[in-house]
């Protein structure tokens, strides 16, 4: 089963399993998204459904894999003779989605997420840092007190 969706001003065609990046869409990654705008249904061996303008009750499921941009886009702007010339880079966020289900009626499919949302850092590592800190304050215990000043450090120099 096949659809064709509208998201983002554009459109596209979507068969379950598929992977595409679209327009920023709000949702979190690893979550279920709901896109109903769907303009075209169709099988194989049937006719499609075609909405008017889209399919009543038509939706298509996808998972958010990624909240990232697109490459870097430069604009140049010159005229010439008149020393006038700029430069801006844009970066366009976007989504990248993969179809979980195709439905006619709207019904939502059997959902288990791919993509592990990522944990939340504990407050104190146990790692580099926390061994960094350790010795830090052990240091400063079995080195010997400077002086601080120079003339402390003299009076000590002559005794």
């Amino acid at each position: 089963m096949f659809a064709v969706i509208v998201t983002g001003g554009k459109q596209y065609r979507v068969g379950q399993g598929d992977r595409l990046t679209v327009e920023r869409l709000p949702g979190e990654v690893g979550t279920l998204v709901a896109l109903d705008k769907v303009l075209m249904i169709g099988e194989a061996g049937k006719a499609p459904v075609v909405g008017t303008p889209t399919v009543a009750k038509a939706a298509v499921f996808a998972e958010i894999i990624a909240q990232d941009q697109g490459d870097k886009v430069i604009v140049f702007k010159k005229r010439r003779r008149k020393n006038y010339r700029r430069r801006v880079g844009h970066r366009q966020e976007q989504t990248r989605l993969r179809i979980v289900g195709v439905s006619a009626t709207g019904e939502k499919p059997a959902f288990t997420p791919t993509v592990k949302k990522a944990a939340a850092p504990e407050s104190a590592p146990a790692g580099k840092t926390a061994k960094k800190a350790a010795a830090k304050g052990q240091g400063e215990s079995k080195s010997k007190s400077k002086p601080k000043t120079k003339s402390a450090s003299k009076a000590k120099a002559k005794e």
